[in-house]
């Protein structure tokens, strides 16, 4: 029979404090109550997306 070997779980994510407007904290709230994921996942997922979307412009 194998061993069950358990590893230490890798954390790959960090704790900041970001200040919003209160109606688009108001929009995630909605969208996370309408779609069962949290809050926290829809921002990040919403700032991935920003990043792979974005052009820069006039950037030295």
């Amino acid at each position: 029979m194998e061993k069950f070997i358990i590893t230490p779980k890798e954390d790959k994510t960090v704790t900041m404090t970001i200040r919003i407007d209160r109606a688009l904290q108001e929009k995630y709230n909605e969208l996370s109550a309408r779609t069962n994921r949290s809050r926290n996942e829809l921002i990040s997922m919403a700032l991935q997306y920003a990043l792979d979307n974005m052009e820069l412009k006039n950037i030295d």
